[in-house]
């Protein structure tokens, strides 16, 4: 285009365009950003509590500025004295590093409660045994927490230690379920609160949820086998530009100086970044199914 020739018109209107959007939106955006900065403490706070770690408010608040802030910093230095490479990485380095903490932790909560409905399967297995031998679900929990190991162990000693501090077992079992939510945990609870107060067989549900689980496990495992070439691919060309970019900065600096010199260059960069958060928020929701 013609008009990005001319950088001594350029550059005003766009120095411009920026004052007046900070100036007419500056309020929402910070209200936004605080407000976001707050809900992925929150979230990290509240993954820590229930992978059982000790949640320190300062600590999780110096581990995200680490994580966004000072590694992008570092980057920017790193790339000193090449500015618009470095603002580029820096930023770019912050945003993902304000991300990962949040996802790892989630991460983690998520890797648990997976193994947490794995377990569920032999878990419930030897209560339906001990229930079948004359005891109740109290007894045949204490059982599982014996043999098992964690986190089943960890989530039903929680739950018998609540008990034994006075916590009606309907109660406990609810928190358990708030803790992993997951549908197998809320189907297993729900029984056990129903048949407390009706009355039933409940060797013989706990023997149906066991099918349930393991069928639900076969689906899982195998939706997750058709989609793995999915998610691989979206990794891999969401990777690609940066990767690109970072060999041809080291293979030859002034080729790709323009892209960080120059006003078109550095629109391109900021095209580049929409589309690929937009491609990738699309891959993610084509290949996330829910069972």
């Amino acid at each position: 285009m013609q008009i990005f020739r001319h950088e001594w018109l350029v550059f005003p209107l766009f120095g411009i365009s920026i004052f007046i959007a900070v100036y007419m939106w500056a309020d929402t955006i910070f209200t936004k950003v605080y407000a976001k900065s707050i809900s992925k403490k929150s979230q990290v706070m509240m993954h820590m509590k229930l992978l059982g770690m000790d949640v320190d408010e300062k600590k999780v608040t110096r581990l995200l500025l680490f994580s966004s802030f000072g590694l992008g910093l570092f980057t920017f230095f790193i790339a000193w004295p090449n500015i618009g490479f470095g603002a580029f990485f820096g930023i770019s380095v912050t945003i993902a590093g304000f991300q990962v903490v949040p996802l790892i932790y989630k991460s983690l909560y998520e890797k648990r409660c997976g193994q947490f409905t794995d377990q569920m399967v032999d878990a419930l297995t030897i209560m339906a045994n001990g229930i079948k031998s004359g005891s109740n679900p109290q007894q045949s929990m204490s059982r599982v927490v014996e043999i098992m190991g964690n986190p089943v162990r960890a989530e039903f000693a929680q739950v018998m230690t609540q008990v034994q501090f006075g916590q009606s077992f309907e109660e406990a079992l609810t928190d358990l379920g708030e803790r992993i939510p997951r549908p197998d945990v809320q189907m297993f609870v729900t029984a056990i609160n129903i048949l407390k107060e009706t009355g039933g067989n409940l060797a013989e549900t706990f023997s149906t949820i066991v099918s349930t689980i393991r069928e639900r496990q076969k689906l899982e495992k195998k939706i997750s086998a058709m989609t793995a070439q999915g998610i691989m691919q979206g990794i891999i060309v969401t990777c690609i530009p940066f990767v690109l970019l970072a060999v041809f900065m080291f293979i030859d600096p002034d080729y790709m100086k323009p892209m960080f010199n120059t006003t078109m260059g550095i629109i391109l960069l900021m095209a580049m970044l929409g589309m690929q958060a937009i491609g990738g928020f699309v891959i993610k929701k084509v290949v996330t199914i829910k069972v």
